[in-house]
């Protein structure tokens, strides 16, 4: 399934830049940042900070390996990237421009699948509501074997038979 985007008012860089500037001590907007937040929103994917290293020293770009760190830290800050801890990963995924979603992870091959469901969105809203809780969002992280592992799992032993 792939997630529909929503409208938003600024681009990725236009948004970053906004939060560099209202920020107590306004922050400089370099040109590895930019580049950097480009690559990132130009696909949507999830990845890891090391994937994303890779990623870019394959598109020549010039941007160290601490402007990546840093920046994808203030990405989070901005709310426009969250994070999902998969065993010893921190996965990075766009938060600004989609919607409110679900993950199955695949812990054999690590596949991401990405699903949204409203009965979810609106069992969380009835709990919040009576505990008197303010939501201000959530990750449900479901673990388990993709469709593809499990059928490898499967005729792997029925070949043992």
């Amino acid at each position: 399934m792939s997630l529909p985007t929503l409208p938003v008012t600024h681009s990725p860089v236009e948004k970053f830049r906004e939060y560099l500037n209202s920020r107590s001590t306004p922050q400089r907007f370099t040109e590895q940042q930019r580049e950097l937040v480009e690559h990132i929103f130009a696909t949507h994917s999830h990845f890891d900070a090391d994937q994303l290293i890779r990623d870019i020293d394959k598109s020549k770009l010039n941007i160290s390996r601490a402007t990546v760190y840093r920046t994808l830290s203030k990405l989070v800050d901005a709310g426009m990237l969250r994070t999902m801890e998969i065993g010893a990963r921190t996965v990075y995924e766009h938060d600004y421009g989609y919607p409110q979603h679900e993950h199955l992870v695949c812990e054999h091959c690590g596949t991401i699948i990405e699903f949204q469901l409203p009965a979810i969105e609106t069992m969380l809203q009835n709990i919040a509501r009576q505990h008197q809780f303010q939501v201000e969002g959530h990750t449900i992280l479901v673990r388990g074997k993709c469709y593809s592992c499990s059928q490898a799992r499967s005729k792997r032993r029925l070949d043992m038979i």
